[in-house]
C-alpha cells in the first residue's frame, strides 16, 4: 500500500463505518471514539490487507472494537441521554420532528433485534457489503447469514405493519 493510503481509506469509509457504529452503540460521542479506534487499529495493520477487501475488512474491524466496548461497557454504569432529548432546540420544524421520530422508530426496532439479526442487517442493509464480505465479519456460513438477515428483514416488515394500523 502506498504511504497515504490510510488517508484515502479513511476518506472512503469514516461515513459508513461511523454510520455502523452510531447504529450499533446508539451513541453520538461513543461512535466517535470507536470509529477513531477502528481506523487506529487499521493503522496498525493496513498493510496486511489486500486493496480489495479493505471495506469488509474495516467492518470486521469496528465490529471488534464495538465487541471490546460492550464488554469493557457491562463493567460500569453509564449515564443516558434522556436528560439533553428534553431540552429543547429552537431550530426544530414539524418536518425535521417527524423525520426523527421515524428514525427513532427505526432504532427501536432495530435495536430491538437479536445481536446477529441487527449485525446482518446493518452490514448489508445499511452499509452495501456484499452478503459474502458481512458474514465473513460475522463468522458465519453464507446461508446462517442469509437466514440471519431475512429474519431481520422479516422483524422489520412486521413492525411497520403494526405501527401502520396504529396510526
Amino acid at each position: 500500500m502506498k504511504a497515504n493510503s490510510l488517508d484515502e481509506v479513511y476518506q472512503l469509509y469514516v461515513t459508513d463505518i461511523y454510520r455502523y457504529l452510531r447504529f450499533l452503540c446508539q451513541d453520538h460521542h461513543a461512535a466517535e471514539d470507536l470509529m477513531q479506534e477502528t481506523f487506529y487499529r487499521a493503522y496498525l495493520y493496513l498493510e496486511d490487507c489486500r486493496e480489495d477487501k479493505i471495506k469488509p475488512w474495516l467492518f470486521r474491524v469496528a465490529y471488534h472494537v464495538f465487541v471490546d466496548y460492550t464488554r469493557k461497557e457491562s463493567r460500569s454504569v453509564v449515564q443516558g441521554e434522556a436528560f439533553f432529548r428534553t431540552i429543547a432546540h429552537p431550530d426544530k420544524t414539524e418536518e425535521i420532528l417527524l423525520r426523527q421520530e421515524e428514525w427513532e422508530q427505526i432504532n427501536l426496532v432495530v435495536a430491538g433485534l437479536p445481536e446477529n439479526q441487527r449485525h446482518a442487517l446493518l452490514l448489508h442493509d445499511f452499509h452495501g457489503l456484499t452478503y459474502r464480505e458481512a458474514a465473513g465479519i460475522l463468522n458465519v456460513g453464507l446461508s446462517q447469514y442469509k437466514i440471519l438477515i431475512f429474519r431481520a428483514r422479516q422483524k422489520l416488515r412486521e413492525a411497520k405493519r403494526r405501527r401502520n394500523a396504529n396510526e
